[in-house]
């Protein structure tokens, strides 16, 4: 296994946009991480069912949508672009149904690198649709088996990355979100994330190493991005889903200790401090992701991305185009703007880079805690630890300190009502067990554990 006991990176001059020390290079030699961003275009279907008989015109949909942003980013001379397939429920149940898909992609990026030397890289996300049972099966089953042999059938066909936004956890997680209870928080992301993520990716690292595609990396989506949009309409408060995106990296951090390599999925804004801690190119996704998810997050994302993304959009007509090949030009503008500014110079960079943060960072906890000052620290008091338990209560402990500190020192503002919770906080970690073990007892005696299968988390 690989693990980590130190930073990657240390300082925030070098957590910066399109560098990274350990960059990763796709089947046609798009290199990520090398100094250069660009543009990652996830889009998907409009509201429509995807069932045997609406297939050839799911096939129609993605035809139309891959082979316009393609022509779009070869219009606006962007010379690489990295593509994202989340495939939809049904096309992870039904393989075949997935595959028709990722090979009209594969087909339409091979043709325009042969025709215009457009370096294409396709991403393929099969959804975790373990969840679609109550409790969950996450180690074996119909749903399991078929979103392994999606992941194995693309890898085999050519995908460059594989990723996932894998769930394991969210039985416990989601209420622990609306209860505010840090402990279950933790215990669901470090203990029975952590597990499932180790498990889980053990399988996509083996299938990506013997097809030659690469383990890319996972996402906290359904956790802290939950958190985030909870935080939003204020139905819980934004310190806390602040503290729940630095916890959220331990269980991220998961996949590369078993063998991934990046770049890190777009929705996992915890991206920024495992780039500091791996060294490992990371996708992320900022002001441009507004047509999937409002956020306060906007711009201090992309101070530290490889690759610059969307989020995903469906394929709806806008009066310009279609919504694909808008994101494919507001992309392409965001990533010449970025590279740009490298070219320039490393002061024009890290000018940009600044401007980014500091646009953002002094407005909500949320985009605090992604400042690459902030991130470097989080990462080390992570590395630090010796278990991802106690990696989890480091990295809660190091974001509320840090928040607190900036509140006090005037860096950051936010409302009474959210200082109140960092006290709170404050108190919560000093309440939380002392070792996993206690802790685990402790959250197994409080939920509700016909929602899981305890023995899937090796906790029975």
């Amino acid at each position: 296994m690989l693990e980590f006991d130190r930073l990657a990176i240390n300082t925030p001059e070098d957590l910066i946009f399109g560098r990274t020390p350990n960059p990763v290079t796709t089947r046609r030699g798009l290199v990520i991480g090398g100094g250069l961003v660009y543009p990652e275009i996830n889009f998907t279907l409009p509201p429509m069912l995807v069932t045997a008989e609406t297939m050839p015109k799911v096939e129609e949909q993605y035809r139309a949508m891959i082979y316009g942003t393609l022509q779009r980013a070869v219009d606006l001379e962007v010379p690489g672009v990295v593509v994202e397939l989340e495939t939809l429920p049904p096309m992870t149940e039904n393989p075949d149904w997935g595959m028709a898909v990722v090979t009209i992609l594969l087909d339409a990026i091979e043709e325009y690198h042969a025709r215009y030397g457009l370096l294409g890289a396709l991403r393929v996300t099969p959804n975790d649709t373990r969840e679609m049972t109550r409790p969950p099966a996450m180690r074996a089953g119909e749903l399991y088996d078929g979103m392994i042999e999606l992941f194995e059938r693309s890898a085999a066909a050519g995908a460059d990355l594989l990723s996932i936004e894998s769930v394991g956890g969210k039985e416990v997680h989601d209420d622990a979100l609306m209860a505010c209870d840090l402990s279950q928080v933790v215990f669901s992301l470090c203990v029975m994330g952590d597990r499932d993520m180790r498990f889980l990716w053990s399988q996509i690292v083996e299938i990506a190493q013997r097809h030659g595609s690469i383990a890319a990396g996972d996402t906290a989506c359904g956790f802290a991005n939950t958190a985030m949009v909870l935080a939003e309409q204020s139905m819980i408060p934004r310190t806390f889903a602040a503290v729940v995106r630095a916890v959220s990296a331990v269980r991220s951090l998961a996949a590369y200790a078993v063998g991934a390599v990046g770049p890190g999925k777009d929705c996992g804004y915890e991206n920024v401090i495992l780039k500091a801690i791996t060294g490992f190119p990371m996708a992320m996704e900022g002001r441009m992701s507004a047509g999937a998810h409002l956020s306060r997050v906007g711009n201090v994302a992309g101070a530290t991305c490889d690759l610059w993304s969307n989020e995903s959009i469906q394929n709806v007509k806008l009066l310009s185009a279609m919504a694909p090949v808008v994101g494919m030009e507001q992309l392409a503008y965001d990533c010449r703007l970025f590279n740009t500014a490298s070219a320039e110079s490393e002061a024009s960079a890290l000018s940009l880079q600044r401007w980014m943060v500091e646009s953002d960072s002094h407005l909500d906890p949320q985009a605090f805690i992604l400042r690459p000052d902030v991130a470097i620290k989080v990462g080390r008091a992570i590395v630090e630890a010796r278990t991802p338990y106690s990696a989890g209560v480091a990295a809660a402990r190091s974001a509320v300190q840090q928040i607190t500190d900036a509140v006090r020192g005037g860096q950051l503002a936010i409302p009474a009502r959210e200082v109140v919770w960092l006290d709170i906080l404050d108190g919560a970690i000093e309440d939380l067990p002392s070792d996993e073990a206690t802790l685990i007892s402790k959250v197994m005696d409080e939920v509700d554990q016909t929602k899981f299968v305890a023995a899937d988390y090796q906790l029975a």
